[in-house]
């Protein structure tokens, strides 16, 4: 009889805890490629995050909650993007910073939009994530057709008179963001005289370093991320290419200096003002500097993201997703460490955030991107 009623005991604790009795855990989700080629993004988004959910913990929550955070391991690759989803939508996630590949943001929003979960990308730009009408998608980074027109007006201005091929590596980011700097060109009297495309994975580009030397190119842009541009740009370095390279925000990482080495002087870049310069980003900058930790690229738009989710549930007292996502587009200013944001009915910032940068080397020998 005793032992009965020690599990009768049991259980009902379980249920009270359950219920409420304990500390109540609002979920929240980071997906991102942890592992895999472009795991120095997923870091990056996983840092932010992570740093975020701690200082807003350490204040008390949100509506007096306690954040419990959930990663996802989504390899770049679209298929486990989904499985990740569903992941989150099984363990009662109600928010996502992520993912970061746009091929892989796409398919995985689908899901968030279908279960009502709300999700902000930090650095998915391909335009179509924000075009079909879904209420709960943001991002707190730019479009491709933002940064393709800035990295095109500058091809057409500054480097004026030059042959300029386009490649890119037959991703939806990569390509798009290819064929956005493509249009802006071609509207400006350019027309590019190769336009070629790799696989992800490829490592020996010296087919491809051969026709961009027969085309005369004197400027490759390149759409796509660090691994295969680096590779790429070594390869046509060590080939005697001198062309200059020109590449946008998936070349944002160190990594693409150690893979692309010494060649990697003075290639071009475009991305949104340094956040790690901001004023607004000076206290949590040092919580990272702390830590051995530089927060580059994404990190500080992954810690912003959070900072948006929470500063719309306390200023409607709900943590209800589609409330907080009407509250997010009603275009409010939310005060991040990136900066002032604001969002439209799309779900995109609305501020332009691209400008140029050059890769150079650093008095310590390193090469990083310094603002043109």
């Amino acid at each position: 009889m005793r032992f009965i009623k020690l599990i009768s005991v049991i259980i009902l604790a379980g249920l009270v805890a359950s219920c409420g009795g304990g500390e109540q855990k609002l979920k929240f989700g980071v997906a991102g490629p942890m592992t895999g080629s472009d795991a120095a993004f997923g870091g990056q988004l996983k840092n932010g995050v992570e740093q975020a959910v701690a200082d807003i913990n350490a204040a008390g929550g949100i509506l007096g909650q306690q954040i419990e955070l959930i990663s996802g391991d989504d390899v770049a690759d679209p298929k486990q993007g989904v499985s990740v989803a569903n992941q989150f939508i099984g363990e009662g996630v109600s928010f996502v910073v992520g993912h970061f590949n746009s091929g892989v943001t796409e398919p995985a929003s689908d899901r968030y939009f279908e279960s009502g979960l709300v999700m902000i990308t930090p650095g998915s730009t391909n335009p179509k994530i924000t075009e079909r009408g879904y209420w709960n998608v943001f991002r707190t980074c730019g479009r491709d057709d933002q940064q393709g027109k800035v990295a095109g007006e500058y091809i057409a201005k500054t480097l004026a008179g030059k042959k300029v091929a386009v490649v890119h590596d037959k991703t939806t980011y990569g390509k798009g963001l290819a064929d956005e700097t493509k249009k802006t060109i071609n509207s400006l009297g350019i027309n590019e005289v190769l336009y070629e495309g790799v696989s992800k994975g490829e490592r020996d580009y010296s087919a491809l370093v051969s026709k961009i030397k027969q085309s005369g190119a004197e400027i490759v842009y390149w759409g796509g991320v660090h691994t295969e541009g680096g590779g790429l740009l070594r390869q046509l370095r060590d080939q005697g290419v001198t062309a200059q390279f020109i590449g946008g925000d998936g070349i944002v990482t160190q990594e693409f200096a150690s893979l692309a080495g010494a060649g990697v002087e003075g290639t071009l870049m475009t991305f949104g003002p340094d956040p790690q310069k901001r004023p607004e980003a000076a206290a949590v900058v040092q919580k990272f500097l702390a830590k051995n930790y530089k927060p580059e690229a994404y990190t500080l738009y992954s810690y912003a993201s959070v900072q948006v989710i929470a500063q719309a549930a306390e200023a409607i007292k709900s943590l209800d997703p589609q409330k907080v996502a009407e509250e997010i587009h009603s275009g409010k200013v939310y005060k991040t460490v990136i900066g002032d944001l604001s969002f439209d009915k799309k779900g995109d910032i609305t501020r332009l955030d691209y400008i140029m940068y050059t890769w150079k080397k650093q008095q310590d020998g390193s090469f990083g991107y310094v603002e043109n």
